[in-house]
Order: C-alpha cells, then structure tokens, then sequence
C-alpha cells in the first residue's frame, strides 16, 4: 500500500513527522511555526478553532500546541485527550508528540477513547463485563433480513448494513428511519420500511445474544455519562484539554459524546476545513465546526492558509475551484497561498476515448518515473497516483500501467479481477464456453451478447442502477467486462468466448505480479489525508465528476469538494483529464466536468456566485461571556518590512525583516529592554524568555512602537502579554523611566 511522505517543505526544513531531535525546552517547540501555527500552539486557554486549509500543517499546529503547554508546565500529559479519526492518524500523532517531548498523552479515535472508558466504567454502572464487540455485523444483519423474509445478495447487505450505521451515528431509532432517509434525501437501497425492519430486528437480535457492535461503544458510552453524573465527573476530572482533528467529519453521536467529555468547561481545541467534508453519506457534517463560535462565544478563531504542500500553480487551480462553490461550506472557504518555488502549469488532456485516456496517462507516468539522466522526470513511482471517483474506473489504468510495465497498487479496494463479482463472473463464462450450444441463449449470438446474457443473471443490466454505494460499485464491475468483452470483439474478429475467457485469464494473471512499490491507483475518497508529487485526475466528465446521482445542490458541492481533495493532493505536476466517449469509435457527446469551466483554457464560468475567500490569521472571542463584542486580529503573511520579500523562518518573521536586510535597531532601548526584562523574570521566578524572548526583544527595539496597536503587531506580543507588560514596553519605548518593580510601584505582580 503506497502511503503519501511527508513534505519537506515546512519551516527550518523540519518535516510534519517532526523534529529529529527533542527540542530543548518550550520555546524550541516553537521553533520553525510560522505566526498562525505558533498562535494555535500558545492559546492554551479557552476553546481554539483552526481552519486549516489543505497542506497548512494543522497536525504539526496541534502536536506542537499540545507539547508546549506539556513542556511549559501549563497541560499535564495525562490530563490531554486529543482525538482523531483513525488508528493511523492517532498513531502518527503519538509518534510526534513522543519526539517533541511530550510523552504520555492520550491520542485515540473517538471510538478507542469510548471503549477503553466503557470497559473500565462498564462494571461501576452496570454490572459485569462488557458486551462482547461484534467487529463485523454483516451475519447479523443478514439473519435480522432473513428473519423479516428479506433475501438480500451480497451488495445489498452492506448497503442495509451502511443504512443502520448511518441511523445509528444520527441517533435515529428503527421506526424513525424511513422518514429521516426520505427527509435526507438518501438513495436506499431497499424500501425503507423494509430497512427499518430489519434495523429494528438487528438491535433486537443484539439484545438477545448480550453483544454489541462498533456504533453501540459510542451510543453506551453516551447513556453512561448521561445517567450517571459522577462517572462523567471522573471523566472531566482526568481530562481536561481535548483537541479533535478532522472536526468537519464529526457525527451528530460523536458531537455529543464530545460535550459529554467537556462538561461545562471550554478546554477545547478543534481543527477541521469545511472545504474537506466529502464524508455527508456516513453521518458527517460540518455544522459543528461552523457553529462553533455560536457554541463558544470567547473562542480564539485561527485560519490556516500558508500551503506548504502545493505550488502556486496547483493552489492557483484549488482556490478556483472553491471561488465558484455555494452553499454555507462555501462561505467559509480558505483562499490558499502557496509556500512553495513556482511549479508546472495543471496539464488538462482530452481524449477521444477511455483506452486513450488511460494509456495516454500510463505514457505521461512513464515518461515522469523515467530517471532524470535518461530525459525523464524522475518521479519515483510511489509518489505518483492515478484518482477517480468510482473504484470500477480502476480496471482500464491497470491495464495500461500493466502493458506499460510501470509498477502499481490499489488503494482502498481490491484488484480489478481479485473483486468477488469479478470472479463469480469469470466463472460463469467459463462455464458457459464450455456448454457452448448446449445453452440456447447463447446459440449463434456474437461474443458481447453472449456476455451479456451470463453477467444478467448477476445483477447487470443496460442502464445503471439508481443511487450509490455496493450495487453501483457491482453494476460499474460487471459494466467493466461488457464493455471489455465489446471492445475484444471488435478487436479480433471471429473470436469465440472459450477466446475471450483465455484473454481474461491472461490479463488476470499478469496484474497479480508482484511489486514492492508503485503508481498508487486510489478513489478520491480513499486519498483524502494522502499527498503525491504527481497526481492524475481522470475520468473527469459531466456524469461521473459530479456523479449522476448527485442531484441536489449539496450533494452537488459535495462533489465539487471530492474534486477540490484530489487537486490538493499534488505537490507539483498535476493532470486532468476527461475522454470524449466510452469505447474507439464512439460518438464523442461527452463533456469535461463543469467544475472546471472559466478554469481550463477554452472553457467559460458558469456565472457561479463567487464568494470572498477567508484570509489568514486570528479571530479573538470576547474574553469573557458577556464581554463586549469580540476583539478581533486578523494576520496575513508576513513580509520584510525592508525589501517586501514573504517571510518564513521563526526569527525573521519575529523581526519582521530578512536578516540581510539593513537594522534600524535602538541599541539603548534594545539594553534597556534587556534589563527590564531581567528585572521581571526574577520577580516571577521564571526564566527570562517566558516574558519576551531575545528576537522580540530585537523587533521592538528595532520598530520601536508607540501605540499598543503597532506593540501588538510584533510576533510574539500576544493579548496576555500585552496586559502584563504594555504598559512598560511601551514607556520605555518612549524614553521614560520606570518606578522599580522591586519597591512595589511597577512591573508585574507574580502570581
């Protein structure tokens, strides 16, 4: 499995996987965070939401929050909860945290976090041990279906399966679920009525063997710490700082056993981007995350939009995309800027079939893998992938990469021909080659007829089916091999089906070759969280990009977003490309996707409303409730207040200038600073840089501010800070003398 590396791109050269050492001590821990990640990192008090645009470093934002407040003394290690949505995600969050220094806090998914608290409250609040987890409840669910006479196949059962997992995070009960579907504008698979029966004979089927399954961990977890108020007393007690990353995948369950945790208190630091939400049809909303200043009035709001991943080029095209979105996700769009040396222009490929569209993608990658020295790109394989929207688009760019001899592997799904409908459908044409004119179905009808006739018995039919999820997947398969078997046909005249069946046989055996890396073939779904220098976007026509069961506008903008995951995936070559018809020879009726019109060259807007894009920088809350109205700060770039070039490294953002670049520095006020400072430290009894480290004591001497509003430009000079000691900054920028603190008259009051 191909996982996506690191950037290398960040601050100080330091890579998202961390440091390769500890830092020193807490403020080396900020070493490198550019002025919004290093504001993230030191708002340890109150709720923090992040919107954090696609290779902003939000995970380096939140591990590095999390271990300053452990290495200053300000967050206990065992008293941080931080949650995740899967057990990679969670486990590379604990790897960094244990090289910042920071050992010992709890990095889980929300459904580790829930189980590890049921098995051990379980006996307290009700008695025993815990239900045994059912980690598949496929059996299950079929035996609920039989029981209310319902044969489904095997694509059916996951569908209902899907369906009851969806109930159950919506915290929607049997009998309530054929109206909330209805309501939601959710494609079933079955009748809903139906499924609720089976749902509702499911849970009973669970009471009566005394388990559980996965969606139940949190569900009980939820009823424990509602029922039973001094649990969730020993709960907040242990934690008391929670961090959630991916919030805009956050189920209406998950939301509520997250107020469960926190209890009355704002200890809270979430991070999400509503332009990322591809995940509605499991439950997920973004709602929480753009409701979260209703539900949090005093939080501090940062937005993350310093792309270190892709180049301009690439980020030019990603913020096109979301400039012509609609809806409320839409409204609250980053506008990324790009960190990165200028790139390629996007590469946009049209061609006159999908044979053509898929061999001419295994060139280009050929030409890309091919070593540098040799005139090639020399793009290693593992960091190229190949991105369409529906896995059965995966069997043509194997092919090709296969007669390509590039190496590749799947993402997120079986091998074209390792899919079970695949291969009960080559053994049903080899059967039938083998009888032959015994089946007079299949009696003097030509080859594609022939497999249509076998591959309709097992759920093919001409048109596809209505709505999504395993029976499209199934239909798109077996399409696959009517399509493959009309092409074969044309190609080799007075070819028997014994013949086509030899020629599967052939493909099948020479994509099981094995490799040690390769291209990574991947649905837009699957490669949400991963990053590739070189990203192919294929099969991008109206029909497929939006898919043809999108039909209202959100799930439309839903599909927008898919698009806009995949083009962010690229660090620097990035190609597009749609073929005109299905198969060689076909009318060319098909159109590119719309999300690209006014985007690719030729093409023409749409007229979209276009919304203004978010800038950078922070939002402070009121600072208590009822507090005036909020006191807002909003930080951009930073860039050389001297030759105007965007700066990047910690100290030179601090300064506000290139370190080349001349200084203006006020060497009396820097020593008089100096000693300020000294003076301060030894009445808190902390080290001198807790108050103002040296390089903010260089950008003040250097600005020299008059006015608390060009005191709080400088980095390092945060709200807290600036109540402490403004006061006597500022006067000493001014040339006066203060009282000595040490009399009682002045400075700071520790404590």
């Amino acid at each position: 499995m191909t996982a996506a590396t690191s950037s290398t791109l960040f601050p100080q050269g330091s890579t998202p996987g961390g440091y390769e050492a500890t830092p020193r001590d807490a403020d080396a821990v900020l070493d490198g965070l550019d002025p919004e990640q290093r504001e993230v990192a030191t708002s340890l008090h109150g709720a923090v939401c992040v919107l954090a645009g696609a290779g902003t470093g939000k995970t380096r934002a939140i591990t590095h929050r999390i271990a300053y407040g452990v290495r200053a003394g300000i967050l206990q290690p065992a008293s941080v909860l931080a949650v995740t949505f899967t057990n990679r995600a969670a486990g590379e969050m604990r790897g960094r945290l244990r090289q910042l220094g920071a050992g010992g806090v709890q990095a889980r998914t929300f459904h580790s976090a829930a189980l590890r608290q049921l098995q051990y409250f379980w006996p307290k609040a009700v008695g025993g041990e815990v239900p045994r987890l059912v980690e598949r409840k496929v059996q299950l669910v079929a035996e609920a279906a039989a029981r209310c006479r319902v044969r489904l196949d095997r694509n059916e059962l996951r569908d209902v399966t899907g369906e009851i997992e969806w109930s159950k995070v919506t915290q929607t009960v049997p009998e309530d679920y054929p109206a909330l579907a209805a309501k939601s504008g959710r494609e079933a698979p079955r009748d809903t009525a139906e499924i609720g029966r089976i749902y509702a004979t499911y849970e009973q089927l669970k009471r009566d063997r005394g388990v559980i399954d996965f969606e139940d961990v949190l569900l009980l977890t939820v009823g424990v710490l509602q029922e039973r108020p001094d649990i969730a007393d020993q709960v907040r007690r242990q934690y008391q700082h929670f961090v959630v990353d991916e919030y805009q995948d956050v189920s209406p369950l998950q939301q509520r056993l997250l107020e469960l945790w926190l209890g009355d208190r704002d200890s809270l630091c979430v991070v999400g981007d509503a332009s990322q939400t591809i995940y509605s049809f499991t439950g997920a909303t973004p709602d929480h995350l753009l409701n979260f200043r209703t539900r949090h009035p005093g939080a501090t709001m940062v937005k993350l939009i310093r792309d270190y991943r892709s180049t301009p080029q690439v980020v030019h095209l990603a913020n096109g995309l979301l400039s012509q979105a609609r809806g409320r996700a839409a409204e609250h769009r980053l506008e990324l800027v790009s960190q990165r040396e200028a790139g390629p222009d996007p590469a946009y490929a049209a061609y006159q079939d999908e044979p053509a569209e898929a061999e001419g993608t295994a060139r280009r990658i050929r030409e890309l893998i091919t070593p540098v020295e040799q005139g090639g790109g020399g793009v290693p394989a593992s960091q190229i992938a190949v991105l369409y929207r529906v896995n059965a688009q995966s069997e043509l760019y194997e092919q090709a990469l296969a007669d390509a001899q590039v190496p590749y592997q799947l993402r997120g799904a079986e091998r074209f021909f390792e899919r079970p409908e695949v291969r009960e459908a080559g053994l049903l044409l080899r059967g039938a080659a083998r009888g032959g004119s015994a089946d007079p179905a299949l009696a003097d009808v030509d080859i594609p007829s022939q497999v249509r006739a076998v591959l309709g018995t097992r759920g093919w039919t001409p048109e596809p089916p209505v709505g999504s999820g395993a029976v499209r997947d199934r239909w798109e398969s077996l399409a696959a091999l009517v399509r493959l078997a009309e092409d074969f046909a044309a190609s080799r005249p007075g070819a028997t089906l014994s013949d086509l069946v030899a020629e599967l046989d052939e493909r099948a055996a020479a994509q099981h070759a094995p490799t040690v890396e390769g291209v990574t073939l991947a649905s837009l779904h699957a490669a949400k969280g991963l990053e590739w220098d070189a990203v192919f976007l294929v099969g991008l026509t109206e029909g497929m990009m939006p898919i043809t069961y999108a039909k209202t506008e959100q799930q439309i903008e839903e599909e927008r977003r898919l698009l806009y995951v995949g083009v962010t995936r690229a660090r620097r070559h990035l190609t597009l490309s749609w073929a005109l018809s299905r198969a060689p020879g076909g009318r060319a009726s098909r159109r590119p996707t719309r999300f690209l019109n006014g985007l690719r060259p030729g093409s023409q807007a749409m007229g979209a409303a276009r919304t203004p894009g978010g800038s950078g920088g922070i939002e402070r809350g009121a600072a208590a409730p009822g507090g005036g109205g909020a006191v807002r700060r909003r930080r951009g770039p930073v860039h050389c207040r001297v030759c105007g070039r965007a700066l990047t490294d910690a100290g030179e953002m601090k300064l506000m200038r290139c370190e080349g670049c001349p200084s203006e520095l006020d060497e009396a006020l820097y020593e008089r600073l100096r000693d300020w400072r000294a003076e301060q430290a030894g009445l808190l009894g902390q080290p001198a840089y807790c108050v103002f480290t040296d390089k903010t004591l260089l950008a003040i001497a250097e600005a020299v501010p008059g006015t608390e509003s060009e005191l709080t430009r400088i980095s390092g000079v945060g709200r807290r800070k600036l109540d402490r000691f403004g006061a006597d900054v500022l006067a000493l920028c001014a040339g006066r003398e203060l009282p000595s603190a040490v009399d009682g008259e002045g400075g700071v009051e520790a404590g």
